[in-house]
């Protein structure tokens, strides 16, 4: 082998590894801008967040789980920043590893601002799963649950156990919601394949106003 050849191969060999320690330390770099944004989403701290992303980091960079900074955001009721992933295009149709949306975050938390941005920007209400209906009806966001109804939520939608908004309202004991979903005409009569209906897991919860609300309602067991 000529000197010259000799020469070539080792100095392709110098760039290689060269290279392979770019991209090993470009690594490690992004790990730690994700790690700092990470913490910066836990802490409120906005302006920091949109530093890091305007610095080139992807708005729909995603956790482990399939969770993505707007779902952070939404779980955290970071109004502003969610608004600032919403107008940098984060998607707001992602789903993460069990099903979950943004919407459906924000419904489970009672975020109401967060909902309506969400809405707007064209969140899918209606869906098969759990939807975020029965999201906001499981906690009794009332607000949230007229809103989403308001908006073309389907009231009798089932979710994976069978069950409705309705019933899920009945069963947790939050009166107002179980108002806001019949005076939405929810039918009292859906039950389970166990055969659950609102008004006997009203009942078994022991909630009497929302028993005596549903048989008013012509709810049977």
């Amino acid at each position: 082998m000529t000197t010259l050849a000799l020469f070539l191969i080792r100095r392709a060999a110098r760039t290689a590894a060269l290279g392979l320690a770019l991209l090993i330390s470009a690594g490690v770099a992004s790990a730690g801008i994700y790690e700092d944004l990470l913490l910066a989403i836990e802490n409120d701290d906005t302006r920091t967040v949109t530093s890091i992303l305007q610095r080139g980091m992807d708005v729909n960079t995603v956790d482990k789980s399939g969770n993505s900074l707007l779902m952070l955001a939404v779980q955290k009721g970071n109004v502003e920043l969610v608004q600032f992933l919403i107008d940098h295009r984060a998607r707001v149709r992602v789903r993460n590893q069990y099903g979950d949306t943004p919407l459906m975050f924000a419904a489970l938390k009672g975020h109401l601002e967060i909902v309506k941005l969400l809405v707007a920007a064209g969140a899918e209400i209606n869906h098969t799963g759990w939807t975020p209906l029965a999201y906001a009806a499981f906690d009794g966001h009332k607000e949230v649950v007229e809103y989403l109804l308001h908006k073309g939520a389907d009231v009798d939608a089932l979710v994976p156990n069978q069950a409705t908004a309705l019933m899920l309202a009945a069963k947790n004991g939050h009166l107002e919601t179980v108002k806001s979903l019949l005076k939405a005409h929810a039918d009292t009569d859906i039950r389970t394949s166990g055969g659950g209906t609102a008004l006997k897991w009203a009942n078994e919860g022991g909630h009497r106003e929302i028993v005596e609300l549903l048989r008013e309602a012509g709810a049977r067991e």
